[in-house]
């Protein structure tokens, strides 16, 4: 069994060694060469190199992980350094916004200073009004220079602040014009969120133009606010102060202190507490008034009479306080201002005492006027009176 083994071993050697040398013959390499012409054969045990590896096995592959700082940290923001239309819009609405900042700034300024002046002007108003109720209840002589300089004072810086009026008036229109222009870049910076091609650093730029618009609105509406209220409280001041100093310079022209002008009554107007209206007639020219539970305002007796049998009756105090007693107790009250003159005497000589009697009459109304009493509270009329030795001027009070 063993020698059969070596002899089987020594055969297969012997027929490998016949086989390669047949192939390796001429003959047989002649005929080889007219069939495939194939380069030489090499058997080998070793890998693949690796570039010949990585191209017949590429696929399936494993990818690398990708980090989140590559999603959305800065990695991804640097991306892209490209504008786009949307961040030029935002640059386009942030310079009108800096527009307007910038006009109501200035406005604010304008505002600012203006206010300033107005304080000054009525600090020296107030002074010259003091100095001349201060000499005026200390007795003075009437018509004093100095005092008339003071009321000349007075009036020119009253006439001041009237022009400061306009001034705060164009502040209003022009902080108005702004109001509008922030309302339409408010408009126009919530249409750009639905522009196409923006990215997410221009929504961020948007929220904050937004937020920034909607301070600067704010900012006018103060401004707005402040102007209308300037204006306001000066135009009411204005027309007080106007009344009053109507009221001091007659004061000054007669060397005596009569008060404050009496057109100056806060509840001239002001409706009673349960007052009932009452209907006027038909086709008459009286608005609907309301009564008071109050006594008759009419009566057979005037509430002033005045009496001129002699050239410089010193009526005026008197007269001031009647009606300002009487507008106290009646802040809607009207008044009858009657010219009445003699009888006795021929045509021509009742004719002249009647001429006199209006003229005192007129005088007394434009006294009243310059108190502070408005024409359409007084109605005017003359009469006779056969008692009367004199002319006189009689007030009544009437509802």
């Amino acid at each position: 069994m063993h020698m059969t083994l070596k002899m089987h071993s020594r055969l297969s050697r012997a027929l490998l060694l016949f086989t390669a040398a047949a192939l390796c013959s001429p003959a047989m390499a002649a005929t080889h060469e007219t069939r495939t012409a194939p380069s030489s054969l090499t058997v080998t045990n070793s890998p693949l190199p690796d570039h010949l590896r990585q191209q017949v096995y590429s696929k399936p592959a494993r990818v690398r992980d990708v980090t989140p700082a590559e999603i959305s940290g800065s990695s991804y923001f640097q991306s892209s350094n490209t504008r786009t239309s949307v961040g030029e819009k935002v640059s386009s609405l942030s310079s009108e916004l800096n527009r307007i900042q910038g006009r109501i700034s200035a406005l604010s300024s304008s505002l600012s200073s203006l206010q300033n002046t107005n304080e000054g002007l009525s600090t020296k108003y107030y002074a010259n009004v003091a100095t001349i109720n201060t000499q005026l209840q200390s007795g003075t002589t009437p018509g004093n220079p100095r005092l008339v300089k003071r009321v000349s004072d007075a009036q020119a810086q009253l006439e001041t602040l009237g022009n400061g009026i306009a001034e705060l008036n164009g502040i209003a229109v022009d902080a108005a014009r702004l109001a509008t222009e922030a309302s339409f870049l408010m408009e126009s910076t919530r249409a750009a969120y639905s522009l196409s091609g923006a990215v997410e650093e221009d929504h961020v730029d948007l929220a904050q133009l937004e937020d920034k618009i909607n301070g600067t609105i704010v900012l006018i509406e103060r401004v707005l606010n402040t102007v209308s209220d300037d204006i306001t409280r000066t135009s009411t001041y204005l027309a007080s102060e106007r009344n009053n100093l109507r009221a001091l310079t007659l004061g000054v022209a007669n060397g005596d202190l009569y008060g404050k002008s009496l057109a100056n009554r806060p509840f001239s107007s002001a409706e009673a507490y349960g007052a009932t209206p009452v209907s006027h007639t038909p086709g008459s020219n009286a608005d609907a008034s309301y009564t008071q539970q109050a006594p008759a305002l009419s009566g057979p007796r005037p509430l002033a009479k005045i009496r001129f049998d002699r050239s410089d009756v010193q009526y005026e105090q008197p007269i001031y306080m009647a009606v300002n007693e009487a507008l106290q107790r009646y802040p809607q009250a009207r008044f009858d201002l009657v010219a009445v003159h003699p009888s006795q005497g021929n045509a021509a000589e009742v004719a002249i005492e009647s001429t006199k009697a209006r003229r005192n009459a007129e005088k007394v109304l434009r006294t009243l006027t310059q108190m502070g009493l408005t024409m359409d509270r007084l109605d005017l009329s003359y009469g006779e009176d056969p008692q009367a030795t004199s002319n006189e001027v009689h007030l009544y009070v009437k509802p």
